[in-house]
């Protein structure tokens, strides 16, 4: 058996999840994949929802996370914004550290895990 453990952090705004493990890896799909659509395809999750998870972020925050661009001839698209790249780097920052400051307590716990 080999140690491991996660931690999970999210930011509320009110009663809503402003960011979260799961948007955060919406926002890696929106960049590796340059559309909603097709990151929602890629993490097996409906455009409605993941529309709805960028929404979520879009109110939540002071700026732009995602910005998107209609369809047509060259079809829509979707791009995480300077700003969203930000937070979303501030983010996974902040998990690391959590992760870190919890290290010690954690592998103590392992120890007395039955094997």
């Amino acid at each position: 058996m080999s140690y491991k453990s996660s931690i999970k952090i999210r930011l509320y705004l009110n009663d809503k999840v402003a960011l979260g493990p799961g948007k955060a890896d919406l926002l890696d799909a929106i960049m590796q994949n340059g559309s909603i659509s097709a990151a929602g395809r890629a993490m097996d999750m409906s455009y409605k929802r993941a529309w709805d998870l960028v929404n979520t972020m879009n109110e939540s925050f002071a700026n732009p996370i995602v910005v998107t661009a209609k369809g047509g001839s060259h079809g829509g698209g979707a791009e995480v914004t300077e700003f969203g790249q930000q937070i979303l780097k501030q983010y996974r920052q902040a998990l690391l550290n959590a992760e870190k400051a919890i290290e010690v307590e954690m592998l103590s716990l392992y120890h007395h895990l039955t094997r």
